[in-house]
């Protein structure tokens, strides 16, 4: 049975953030205007904030929180290849299309890059388009165009646990 947890929206340079988790892992972190009481405070939940925070003072480029996302299988693949795009780098909707060996799938990507659950832990705001220009992202472009400058602000920087 999942039991999601409702964070505080956390302060951060780019505003809220609302997380959710369930027993075996993180399943959401969206941006929100508003701020919610939490349902339940819960160990995940405090990791998570714990590692997002230190993502946003410089000090952590990768995070090792448990995550459980909802999605079908070619959003999972997807999702578990956006992981892979190195912090402080981008790459384009055809890369990520090759990278899950479906060379021809670009279009179907950026609909799943659009419905990844897990904004910046799993890091879609790394995906381009393949002529360099930002492209949509689901927590605005202002803050897109922040997450890119502050990895490439922090990337010489390994200081991660």
């Amino acid at each position: 049975m999942y039991i999601d947890y409702l964070a505080t929206p956390s302060d951060s340079p780019l505003g809220f953030l609302q997380i959710k988790a369930t027993e075996e892992g993180i399943t959401h972190i969206d941006f929100t205007d508003e701020r919610s009481e939490p349902i339940a405070p819960h160990p995940l939940i405090e990791d998570c904030k714990h590692q997002l925070e230190e993502y946003f003072q410089g000090r952590r480029q990768a995070f090792d929180v448990p995550l459980a996302p909802q999605g079908t299988d070619f959003q999972q693949r997807v999702w578990r290849q956006l992981r892979e795009i190195p912090y402080g780098e981008t790459c384009s909707y055809a890369t990520i299309s090759r990278g899950i060996g479906n060379p021809r799938s670009h279009r179907a990507v950026g609909a799943a890059n659009g419905r990844n659950p897990l904004s910046i832990i799993v890091p879609c705001h790394r995906v381009i388009g393949s002529d360099g220009q930002l492209t949509g992202y689901a927590g605005g472009l202002e803050r897109k165009q922040w997450l890119l400058r502050h990895e490439q602000a922090h990337r010489e920087y390994r200081l991660q646990p």
